[in-house]
């Protein structure tokens, strides 16, 4: 399938869907926002993308209640297969941790409005949490703490014994140094398979390995932990100082550092003071053997936006094929970096954010906009 292709067939499965769900959500009371800016831009290259436990295709919009107060709702729905399970579990794991016993505290989340299965489609509707500021609205100093009790709280989620493992491992999931490592050799191998004559690329993929498997020992060592596989701004709301967690669907039980592993990298573009203060609190609060494995799976997770990237290269043409090149290019660098423990060249940094600005199109820059400020 070309690149034309696999936009054109998001965007029929996009309107097939919003087609299908609009009359059952209008007969339990909701309605569509005539704009879905999350549907569209670079959404397509996404469908079914996740590290662990794959993904299908399912829509996240935004509407209202038609009835009451017209109040803000998230609605997320899919009659695809793989979309309807994913729902179906997040659901289940979001319930399921508002239960566990051995976890200390959980996130807030938005409440549940609406679950049902109606004609073939998977319905999940949770209220809007609306927020005076975005996380990255606030001061540097709030975003390190806001940042540190949300790693803090999935911490607090442990399972150490095999009584805790059952109860969580048919929900959530566990995730080993055995599956991490045999993610990222799959990783890599997709990645040198989309990218085959990226000679920095293999390189650096290389040593990556190598890291990963001389530390087997490590990453298992820090596992059996509460972690998100997505981890990020974009998965959060602050209200009232209450941290909610919108998207359960990353949930499982892995690496203690992989969540702060995808935040920090997220941090690398978005906010460097704030990746270098968080990877220097580890640095300087915890063992030498919890920042080596926050490092651990900062790598792990470079590779899986390597393989990411690398495979859009076949999906993408004209600016947005140059973008998801300039991707693979800095994601190379910034592995690089966390190989050698130093941050990426600001001069790399500087050059990349002006180069994706100039690249991006105007629809992608507002599903950005509008990813970032919910």
């Amino acid at each position: 399938m070309g690149a034309s292709d696999e936009k054109k067939a998001w965007e029929e499965y996009r309107e097939r869907e919003l087609h299908g769900a609009r009359p059952r959500l209008e007969e339990f009371g909701y309605t569509l926002d005539a704009n879905q800016v999350h549907t569209g831009g670079e959404r397509y290259l996404m469908a079914g993308a996740r590290d662990v436990g794959g993904g299908g295709r399912k829509l996240v919009l935004t509407g209202r209640r038609r009835v009451r107060d017209q109040s803000r709702v998230i609605i997320k729905v899919s009659s695809d297969r793989a979309g309807i399970r994913e729902i179906e579990r997040e659901r289940a794991s979001r319930v399921l941790l508002h239960t566990l016993n051995f976890a200390q505290y959980a996130f807030a989340s938005p409440a549940e409005l609406l679950y049902v299965k109606k004609d073939g489609y998977r319905i999940f509707i949770t209220s809007y949490i609306e927020e005076e500021r975005t996380f990255i609205e606030h001061e540097l100093e709030e975003q390190f703490f806001l940042a540190l009790h949300a790693f803090e709280t999935q911490e607090g989620v442990h399972a150490t014994t095999s009584a805790h493992a059952q109860t969580i491992k048919e929900t959530f999931g566990i995730v080993g140094a055995e599956e991490y490592l045999s993610l990222f050799a799959t990783f890599r191998k997709n990645t040198l398979s989309c990218d085959p004559d990226n000679e920095r690329l293999a390189e650096v993929f290389g040593r990556a390995s190598i890291f990963l498997n001389e530390n087997h020992t490590i990453i298992e060592r820090y596992s059996g932990f509460l972690t998100h596989s997505d981890f990020s701004p974009q998965n959060l709301r602050i209200q009232n100082r209450t941290l909610f967690l919108l998207d359960y669907a990353s949930i499982y039980f892995g690496n203690k550092y992989e969540g702060w592993a995808r935040f920090i990298n997220f941090m690398i573009q978005h906010n460097p003071a704030l990746e270098r203060m968080l990877t220097e609190y580890v640095r300087q609060n915890r063992s030498a053997e919890e920042y080596l494995s926050l490092r651990l799976m900062r790598v792990y997770k470079i590779g899986f936006l390597l393989q990411f990237w690398t495979a859009a290269l076949a999906k993408s043409e004209g600016d947005l094929h140059e973008l998801v090149r300039l991707r693979v290019s800095f994601w190379t660098e910034a592995l690089d970096a966390v190989l050698h423990d130093r941050p990426v060249s600001e001069d790399i940094l500087r050059s990349y954010l002006k180069r994706q600005a100039e690249l991006r199109s105007e629809e992608e820059k507002a599903r950005q906009k509008e990813i970032l400020a919910r």
